[in-house]
C-alpha cells in the first residue's frame, strides 16, 4: 500500500507542501525566540538546519521523483542555501529502489512498437543502476554486441508532474510570506528548475548531448565517449555502447592495472578545462559514477542527461569581470554581472560595487606569501556568504558549473593527492584570460590603464570629497600604493619612449643629414635612460617597502 501512495497526486503534494511549511514555521519561530545572535544561537541555528536537511534527504529517498533531483539542484545553490543544508544534500545520491523489470519491458516494447526479442538477443532483468528517472540494464544486440539500455522509470513523468505542482505551491509560500522572496527571483528560479529537470525526462536530448560530446572529444587523448544507437533510442529508451571498467576513483583497480595516477588526473584536468572555461556545453554532473576508467587508463565519460552551457558572450563577460578586478575597475565588474543576469533588477549596484571593492581589498592587502588551502577556503566561504546576502542570483548553468567544478576537484584529489592545481592552472588561466580575439587582450587592457594613471586621480578626488570629513585622508594605504604604482609605471613608460626616440634621432643623424647635430639625439637618449632607471629603482624600492610592511603587519 505504501508504494501505491507514491503515485497519488494529493498524497505527494500534501507531503511535500507540509514538509516545506513545517520548515518555514520552524525558521520563523526560531527567529522570533532568538533576538540576540551569539555563538550559542548560531550553533542552535545550524543544528536546526542540519535536522531539516536530513529530514528532506530521507523524504526524498522515500518518495523519489522530483525531491531527489531538486535536492541535487539545491546542493549547487550556494547563493540560496546555508552551507549546513547544502552539505547534507550533497550526500543525496540518486539511487533508488529498482522497479520491476516487467514495467521496464512494457516501456521498451511500447516505444519500439515490437517485442524486445526483435532487437535484443538477451537482456538481464536485474538493473545495473537504478536512479530517480531511469533504470539501466545490460543487454546484447542480435549480433552479440553488448549494450546498455536505459529505460525511464514507471510513471516517472506523472510523478514529476505532481511534484512540479507541489513545488509551485512551495515557491509561492516562500515568495509571499518570507523575506527571501525580496532577495531572489523565485518565479525565474522555478522556471529554471522545471526546464533543467524536464530536459532529463526526454532521453532524445541526452542522446543529442552524448553525440555532441562524442564529436567534440573524439580526438581528445585518453578520453572516450560511448557510441549511441539512435535507431533504438526514444524519449523513454536510450541504447548505448556497453563499457567495461570501474569508477575513476577505484584506487585498487588503478593499482591492479598499473595505471599512472598523475596521468589520469592530468587528462581529467585538461578535459574539464576544455569544458569549464570555454564556450559550449559542459557535463554538469561529473561524479565518479559518471567517470569510468578502462584497464588501459582511458577515461570514459557517460550520462549526459545533466549538461550546462557557457555562451560565448558569457565567457567574454567573465573575462571582462576578472579584468575589472585586476584593474580595480568595479564599474566593469558590475557591467559584466549584469550582462550575465547575475544581478537582480532591485540590486543597488553602488552598494554591491563598494562591498566587492572592500572585500577584494581586504584580501589584496594581506600577505599572499602565506596563502594556503585554509586561506583559500576562507575566501571561498566569504564569497559564498557575500553572494547569499546580496541581490545576486546565479543562473542555473553557472550554479551547475560551480557544483561540477567542486566535484571534479574532489575526484582529482582522490585520484592524485599530490596534485598542484595552481601550478597546472597558471598557464591555462593565462591563456584563457587572453581571450579569443587577441593573445594580448588582457595585457592591452593593463597597458591602457597604466598609460592613463592621471585618470585615477580625479576619481580618487571625487571619492575623497564624497566620503566627508570622517575620511579626509586617503581611504587606505592600499589606495596610495596603487596610485604610486601607476605613476611609476606611467613615467617609466614615457622615459622608455623618450630613450627610444633618442636612438631614432641618432640613427637618422648618422645615416642622413636630416638632423645635423648628434648631441640632440644623445641628450634625449641619456635623459630617457636616466628617467627610466630612476623610475625602475624607485618602483622597486616602493614594492620592497610595501612587502616589508605587510610582513610586519602579518
Amino acid at each position: 500500500m505504501g508504494k501505491r501512495w507514491k503515485y497519488i497526486s494529493i498524497y505527494r503534494i500534501t507531503v511535500i507542501v507540509w514538509m516545506s511549511l513545517k520548515f518555514l514555521l520552524q525558521i520563523f519561530w526560531f527567529q522570533k525566540r532568538h533576538r540576540i545572535w551569539d555563538q550559542t544561537t548560531k550553533d542552535k541555528w545550524e543544528d536546526m538546519l542540519e535536522r531539516q536537511a536530513e529530514e528532506y534527504r530521507k523524504k526524498a529517498v522515500s518518495l523519489g521523483g522530483l525531491l531527489i533531483k531538486f535536492g541535487q539542484f539545491l546542493s549547487s545553490r550556494g547563493d540560496l542555501l546555508p552551507h549546513s543544508f547544502i552539505k547534507e544534500l550533497e550526500g543525496l545520491v540518486d539511487r533508488v529502489e529498482p522497479v520491476p523489470f516487467s514495467k521496464s519491458r512494457e516501456t521498451i516494447e511500447e516505444d519500439w512498437n515490437s517485442p524486445i526479442e526483435e532487437f535484443l538477443s538477451h537482456i538481464e532483468e536485474n538493473s545495473v543502476a537504478s536512479a530517480s528517472i531511469g533504470e539501466v540494464y545490460k543487454a546484447k544486440l542480435k549480433d552479440g554486441t553488448p549494450v546498455a539500455v536505459k529505460v525511464q522509470r514507471y510513471r516517472v513523468r506523472d510523478i514529476f508532474r505532481m511534484d512540479f505542482k507541489a513545488l509551485r505551491i512551495v515557491f509561492w509560500m516562500v515568495d509571499r510570506f518570507t523575506k527571501f522572496g525580496k532577495k531572489a527571483d523565485l518565479p525565474a528560479l522555478y522556471r529554471e528548475v522545471v526546464r533543467v529537470i524536464s530536459n532529463e525526462l526526454d532521453f532524445t536530448m541526452e542522446l543529442d548531448n552524448g553525440l555532441h560530446f562524442k564529436k567534440r572529444f573524439q580526438e581528445f587523448p585518453n578520453v572516450y565517449i560511448p557510441d549511441y544507437y539512435s535507431n533504438l533510442s526514444t524519449k523513454r529508451v536510450l541504447v548505448m555502447e556497453w563499457i567495461e571498467g570501474e569508477k575513476i576513483t577505484d584506487l585498487s583497480f588503478i593499482k591492479r592495472n598499473e595505471i599512472d595516477r598523475e596521468r589520469i588526473a592530468k587528462t581529467l584536468f585538461d578535459l574539464c578545462v576544455e569544458q569549464f572555461l570555454y564556450s559550449g556545453m559542459f557535463h554538469s554532473d561529473p561524479h565518479p559514477g559518471n567517470l569510468m576508467l578502462k584497464a588501459d587508463g582511458t577515461i570514459v565519460v557517460i550520462d549526459f542527461g545533466m549538461v550546462g552551457e557557457i555562451k560565448n558572450e558569457d565567457a567574454n563577460s567573465i573575462r571582462t569581470m576578472i579584468q575589472g578586478f585586476i584593474l580595480d575597475d568595479y564599474d566593469r565588474v558590475i557591467e559584466a554581472l549584469q550582462e550575465m543576469d547575475f544581478l537582480l533588477p532591485q540590486a543597488d549596484t553602488e552598494k554591491v560595487k563598494k562591498l566587492m571593492k572592500q572585500t577584494t581589498d581586504m584580501y589584496l592587502e594581506g600577505n599572499f606569501d602565506k596563502l594556503d588551502a585554509h586561506m583559500m577556503n576562507d575566501m571561498l566561504s566569504d564569497l559564498q556568504q557575500f553572494v547569499k546576502e546580496q541581490p545576486i542570483q546565479l543562473p542555473a548553468d553557472y550554479a551547475f558549473l560551480g557544483r561540477a567544478t567542486s566535484i571534479i576537484v574532489g575526484v582529482l584529489s582522490t585520484v592524485y593527492p599530490q596534485i598542484d592545481l595552481i601550478q597546472w592552472g597558471r598557464p591555462v588561466i593565462k591563456e584563457w584570460m587572453s581571450g579569443e580575439d587577441s593573445s594580448f587582450s588582457i595585457y592591452k587592457e593593463v597597458a591602457k590603464e597604466t598609460a592613463r594613471p592621471l585618470l585615477s586621480l580625479p576619481r580618487a578626488l571625487i571619492e575623497y570629497l564624497e566620503d566627508g570629513d570622517k575620511e579626509r585622508e586617503w581611504k587606505s594605504y592600499h589606495q596610495k600604493n596603487q596610485l604610486f604604482h601607476q605613476f611609476y609605471l606611467f613615467y617609466a613608460f614615457l622615459s622608455f619612449l623618450l630613450m627610444m626616440t633618442g636612438f631614432v634621432i641618432l640613427y637618422f643623424t648618422y645615416l642622413s643629414p636630416v638632423i645635423p647635430y648628434p648631441w640632440i639625439g644623445t641628450t634625449v637618449s641619456v635623459v630617457g635612460f636616466v628617467g627610466f632607471l630612476l623610475c625602475i629603482v624607485s618602483h622597486l624600492r616602493m614594492i620592497r617597502r610595501v612587502h616589508h610592511n605587510r610582513r610586519n603587519e602579518g
